[in-house]
């Protein structure tokens, strides 16, 4: 019997098969806070992500553990009494989605250990957060034979963020981990998730993800703010228009009737989901006709208008971005994600690439302290199982 037959006849009695699942991280081009407003946005899924490992357990205790942060233990709880607890910090989420599952009327017949590794640096805006929900809801369904379709696993992850973790996010993340696809990027109507893979073909340039290491938690930031913001200025419009959401308006429209909304900070909040959709519509239209210049005219608008109408930039970004604009061979660049932290993400010929990271890495470190990181994104596939390892 050679060492593999011998691992392989080890879990057979021992019942310690390990399986192995991955989910993405990703990065949205334009289309920011757009998903919970019914418009558009037009992310993609990144080749980093999470990584989970399964071990099945002969009793019902759940264990989980993540290597990113090792001085968080191992979090025990009972696959029959599985709540929120803050004190369970980041398996929160996986938690989150179990019991989704389960309120959902789903047996996991047995407990199990879970451990998680991940790539995509933590607290900066790139979905670690839906990465995790993702793997977990995948290892779930594989492993149970649970027979979910993708598109309803990501709507479980998106509920479980929603009501057990308490970020009211809309869909856009974990979409975007759950349906990605290899070199594309995704136009996702989030009113009626109608979608598109739409290839990127971007000719010479890259997109290229800077990370100012402003940290960011978007449960106890201002996100749900905004939220709710967006959600009263919808309700003024309401009383004249027969809509459901910001994004179903044209900006003509939102024009003859702004003046319904009376707060002006709501009225700014509004602005910003209904212009922000119109860009993620012409952006796509300009992508699909390799107008890549007008593509990042809008990328840089939309900074403007996340920093000034919707407010969830930062002068650190705001600093990234204004940097990037200086520089030729960029052509647009924007705050990506939740916003009051993390990331921006920007267009830029590939000739500049090392000119953007040496000159913007220099400014921003000068005048915050900072340290930027800089990584050129490669786009991957969705959330998936992977081969098994022991």
């Amino acid at each position: 019997m050679n060492q593999l037959a011998l691992r392989s006849k080890f879990n057979e009695v021992f019942q310690k098969e390990k399986l192995y699942f991955f989910a993405p991280g990703r990065v949205n081009l334009i289309g920011e806070h757009t998903d919970y407003n019914g418009g558009h946005v037009f992310p993609c899924a990144l080749s980093f992500g999470t990584h989970c490992v399964f071990c099945k357990r002969d009793d019902q205790k759940i264990r989980l553990h993540s290597l990113n942060l090792p001085n968080k233990g191992i979090i025990e709880t009972d696959l029959n009494n599985i709540a929120y607890d803050k004190a369970q910090d980041w398996a929160n989420y996986p938690l989150g989605v179990i019991k989704t599952l389960q309120n959902h009327g789903y047996k996991l017949n047995y407990g199990f250990e879970l451990l998680f590794w991940g790539d995509i640096p933590n607290g900066a805006g790139l979905s670690s957060s839906a990465s995790i929900e993702l793997a977990t809801a995948v290892a779930m369904n594989s492993v149970f034979n649970l027979h979910i379709p993708q598109i309803e696993l990501v709507k479980i992850c998106q509920e479980a963020e929603n009501k057990f973790v308490g970020m009211n996010c809309g869909i856009m993340d974990q979409f975007a981990s759950g349906m990605g696809k290899e070199n594309h990027a995704i136009l996702l109507d989030c009113n009626t998730l109608k979608y598109e893979h739409v290839p990127l073909n971007l000719q010479g340039i890259s997109i290229l993800i800077i990370n100012s290491n402003k940290k960011h938690s978007l449960v106890t930031s201002a996100y749900n703010d905004r939220r709710r913001e967006s959600e009263n200025a919808l309700k003024a419009l309401q009383t004249k228009l027969p809509i459901k959401s910001l994004g179903e308006l044209t900006i003509e429209e939102f024009e003859a009737n702004k003046e319904l909304i009376k707060d002006p900070i709501e009225r700014k909040r509004a602005k910003h989901a209904v212009y922000e959709n119109q860009r993620t519509l012409q952006a796509t239209k300009a992508l699909k006709a390799g107008d890549l210049e007008t593509f990042g005219k809008l990328m840089n608008d939309s900074h403007i208008s996340l920093r000034d109408d919707y407010e969830t930039s930062c002068p650190e970004l705001d600093i990234i971005a204004e940097e990037c604009w200086k520089i030729p061979g960029v052509l647009g660049a924007r705050i990506t994600g939740g916003g009051f932290g993390g990331c921006a993400v920007s267009l830029v010929k590939d000739e500049a690439v090392k000119q953007v990271i040496d000159t913007v890495g220099k400014v921003y470190q000068e005048k915050t302290g900072l340290k930027a990181d800089f990584y050129i994104a490669a786009i991957g596939g969705p959330a998936r199982p992977m081969a098994k390892i022991y």
